[in-house]
């Protein structure tokens, strides 16, 4: 365990969405900002799209994280692989509610129900849909839009948060009436070598680091190793903690990020 000898509480780049280790780059925060601003204003579906392990379960994390469970019914899918007919059953789970056997529409109408007496209450619903590109059912789209449809005193029943790979938005896209209700959509791209650089300090600083560890050398080695996804860089980074800590150097140049590639 490499801790102790770089004076760390808890190890930095472990791939997991703690939200504790979020990093607000310039693009991160303002995806943040967007995406609240349409869940808190009754903004209908919101679309969050980037690439594999840049940051999106992060972001979710985060949102979820900013609404006030006083004033939000939250439900969260995460892996929405389902029938039509088994995704109003996991949404109706999600918030809680009763997920006995019914048709379609009965289902559909049970989730109407729970929606208003939420909205009734001064609660708004939040459905988030998160890796929404595994969605395989046609149907389940023309659901989440007969969802949007729904309102009270002219206020929308459901927010929909989707979030995936960039596919989605392909997927999106050939469903018109739905692509037409998306208020606010983002696209997160990968780091730039800056941001790499302010990332990691991020996290070491958050795990207790009070030292550079490493130097700008290894820096660039990093952007090029791992092409600026978060996800590659905690590789990274792990493996160069590690293999520092073993060969008992002071800083991390390049040459020990070449060799753990």
């Amino acid at each position: 365990m490499y801790l102790e000898y770089w004076g760390l509480k808890e190890k930095p780049f472990e791939n997991t969405p703690d939200p504790k280790f979020f990093y607000s780059s310039k693009m991160h925060t303002e995806a943040l900002s967007r995406i609240l601003y349409a869940l808190t204003n009754n903004k209908g579906c919101v679309l969050l799209t980037g690439e594999y392990g840049c940051g999106k379960t992060a972001l979710v994390r985060k949102v979820i994280e900013a609404l006030d469970p006083d004033l939000y019914e939250l439900a969260l899918i995460n892996y929405p692989i389902f029938s039509s007919n088994e995704f109003l059953r996991e949404v109706l789970f999600q918030y809680g509610a009763d997920t006995a056997a019914g048709t379609k529409l009965e289902l559909f109408h049970r989730v109407s129900a729970f929606g208003y007496e939420n909205l009734k209450k001064g609660k708004q619903n939040v459905l988030v849909i998160d890796e929404a590109q595994l969605i395989e059912d046609s149907e389940i789209f023309e659901q989440i839009r007969l969802l949007l449809n729904l309102q009270l005193e002219d206020k929308g029943l459901i927010s929909v948060f989707l979030v995936g790979q960039p596919e989605l938005r392909e997927r999106v896209m050939t469903y018109p009436q739905l692509d037409q209700r998306i208020g606010v959509r983002y696209h997160i791209h990968y780091f730039g070598h800056d941001d790499v650089i302010a990332y990691v300090r991020h996290r070491l600083r958050i795990a207790g680091a009070n030292q550079e560890i490493f130097t700008p050398e290894a820096y660039v080695a990093i952007t090029r190793a791992s092409h600026g996804v978060p996800r590659r860089i905690n590789n990274v980074c792990d493996l160069c903690l590690l293999d520092g800590s073993s060969a008992q150097v002071q800083i991390i140049d390049e040459m020990i990020v070449k060799k753990i590639q």
